[in-house]
């Protein structure tokens, strides 16, 4: 994996994981809050560990069921489109 690939996916989790406890705290002050399509975004970028383990982290979006199928459902697909490029040996980047 190169340099710019992991700089990437740690940016992308970072920004998912501290998004989760940006919105829980705006969601206790009755704040305006980010757009749940934005979670779903960083995701689809890279972002699911990340906005997995917000979720988890500050018990934030875990009553949504479409939080808590479609985020790991997007992990679950992004593993096996990586595995099936490893396997393959379609180079990343």
């Amino acid at each position: 994996m190169n340099a710019p690939l992991l700089f990437w996916c740690l940016g992308v989790n970072v920004l998912a994981f501290s998004l989760m406890g940006i919105d829980k705290r705006k969601a206790r002050q009755n704040r305006r809050r980010v757009p749940e399509k934005w979670f779903f975004l960083l995701a689809l970028l890279g972002g699911s560990p990340g906005a997995i383990l917000g979720m988890y982290t500050f018990r934030h979006k875990t009553r949504h069921w479409y939080f808590k199928w479609g985020i790991p459902a997007i992990l679950l697909l992004q593993l096996a489109l990586f595995w099936f490029w490893r396997e393959y040996g379609v180079e990343l980047l």
